[in-house]
């Protein structure tokens, strides 16, 4: 489990909890299932209409992804791409064949193969940069189906809102003030569940995935410079040191948007 996203969700849902029950006289009334179930209900309806059923089947798999501790495994990648260097730079080429065969990222053993198959540096290049490129444009169309998520939960729930009033108002002649109060919470209610949902759940999602997206492209960048490296046919000694650079690099950078953005978000 991620442990940054199970503090977040967990915190969230305490925050909310902990406020109902010290506010509230009755914490039960803020569950409406009606409500929850116009703004749950809207929003995948809505979603369903703007992407196609293949695509929102894989919002429970970017969930599970976001959910579990994925590590990117970038010094064991490093590692393995200068001991295959060893072996092409001494020309053994079996054995950089057979170490080819254990490594376990599918993009690092296809720049090897490639290395391997004396493939021009050009066209090494332009396919890995074709993978990244497509892999950046796959992932980032996931996250947007929770960003449109986001975006339609408030709108639903201002939906309920409306349906609440209309019934307040239709009944304000014969309606006692218990009948009155039903129909007020439940406009309130809905949107309650729009803000929570767009802002706790939908849109934490998406930043989270878009962030190991970003930092996916950047170890495949660090790879691809080091296949470029070894097909220029320079040192395993000078690789293993630029590629420790590069990374360290792009986490500096990293880090440094993160800050940014917390900077922002702050203003």
């Amino acid at each position: 489990m991620n442990l940054s996203t199970l503090l977040g969700m967990l915190s969230g849902i305490a925050i909310v909890v902990l406020s109902v029950f010290l506010t509230a006289a009755d914490a039960w009334a803020f569950v409406n299932l009606p409500g929850l179930a116009i703004v749950l209900g809207g929003t995948f309806a809505a979603t369903l209409l703007a992407y196609p059923l293949r695509e929102l089947v894989r919002v429970f798999k970017i969930l599970w992804i976001v959910l579990r501790n994925e590590k990117m495994y970038a010094q064991d990648d490093q590692k393995e791409l200068v001991e295959v260097a060893k072996q092409l730079v001494q020309g053994r080429i079996a054995n950089a064949e057979d170490q080819m065969n254990q490594v376990k990222n599918p993009f690092l053993r296809t720049g090897l193969q490639l290395l391997i198959d004396q493939t021009p540096t050009q066209d090494i290049a332009e396919l890995l940069e074709w993978r990244i490129l497509k892999m950046k444009i796959k992932e980032r169309a996931e996250a947007q189906v929770y960003r449109t998520m986001a975006a339609f939960a408030p709108a639903f729930g201002m939906l309920g809102t409306l349906v609440g009033l209309v019934n307040m108002l239709h009944g304000m002649g014969e309606s006692s003030m218990t009948e009155i109060g039903v129909d007020m919470a439940f406009a309130l209610l809905t949107t309650l569940y729009g803000v929570v949902l767009a802002n706790m759940l939908f849109k934490p999602i998406a930043i989270k995935f878009e962030r190991r997206t970003e930092r996916r492209v950047q170890l495949m960048n660090m790879i691809l410079e080091g296949i470029l490296l070894v097909a220029r046919g320079r040192s395993p000694g000078y690789i293993r040191e630029y590629l420790t650079t590069f990374f360290a690099h792009v986490e500096d950078e990293l880090d440094i948007d993160e800050h940014n953005q917390l900077a922002n978000g702050r203003a």
